[in-house]
């Protein structure tokens, strides 16, 4: 092998470990929902407020909401995009303003049939101008299906909300606030995050209601 054969096969080996190395991140990325997005959580100076909102709160994390994880930086969350019985089209701007707990569910979500009708009672004893559940159906197929699966377990006070795209999931998995479902987010009335679980809870319970009424009561 002469000299120039040499350092163009050094050169080409580089550039194959590199492009090995790059595509592990991007697997990883994909696997684990690690983004470039999710440096949005270093610091939006507007959403400080709800990090501290979720330090006075934490205490109540506890019980049958004890997996929620409070904002320990500064999120603005994406400014998810979803239709809503009528087919018309909102995002989460439409709810500025208003504390929401965005939750995302499935029909074929196992935890999300028990989940919900706990979700629908908390709608009942809270929602109202200042808070609302924001639950958003994320199914792909059989688009009629969602809403006969809620009147089947007996829900009638969440307004219907769906993204047949899924693409809320994906947008808060590329921030790292989704990794399997159901996903729900306690969000204030500037999109920014209070605080996150992954995982079904009973929103019906006491521990539910002191918390978010704790969130209502000091925002």
């Amino acid at each position: 092998m002469t000299e120039s054969q040499s350092t163009f096969a050094k050169k080409r080996l580089a550039m194959v470990l590199a492009g090995g190395i790059a595509g592990v991140a991007i697997g990883l990325a994909g696997v684990y929902g690690i983004s470039v997005l999710s440096t949005n959580a270093g610091g939006d100076k507007a959403c400080r407020p709800a990090v501290e909102l979720g330090r006075k709160i934490a205490p109540l994390a506890r019980g049958e909401v004890a997996a929620v994880n409070v904002a320990k930086s500064p999120l603005k969350v994406p400014d998810l995009a979803f239709k809503d019985a009528s087919g018309k089209a909102l995002t989460l701007a439409d709810f500025k303003g208003r504390t929401i707990l965005l939750n995302l569910w499935a029909t074929w979500c196992v935890p999300c049939r028990k989940e919900m009708p706990t979700l629908d009672a908390l709608e009942d004893k809270l929602g109202g101008s200042k808070f609302e559940v924001v639950a958003v159906n994320i199914d792909t197929r059989d688009l009629d299906k969602p809403q006969q699966f809620l009147k089947d377990i007996g829900v009638q006070r969440l307004s219907y909300y769906a993204d047949s795209s899924a693409k809320t999931f994906q947008d808060l998995k590329n921030i790292g606030r989704a990794f399997g479902m159901p996903t729900t987010m306690l969000i204030d009335g500037q999109r920014c995050e209070i605080g996150t679980i992954a995982g079904p809870a009973d929103w019906a319970s006491d521990d539910a209601l002191k918390l978010i009424q704790a969130a209502l009561d000091s925002g």
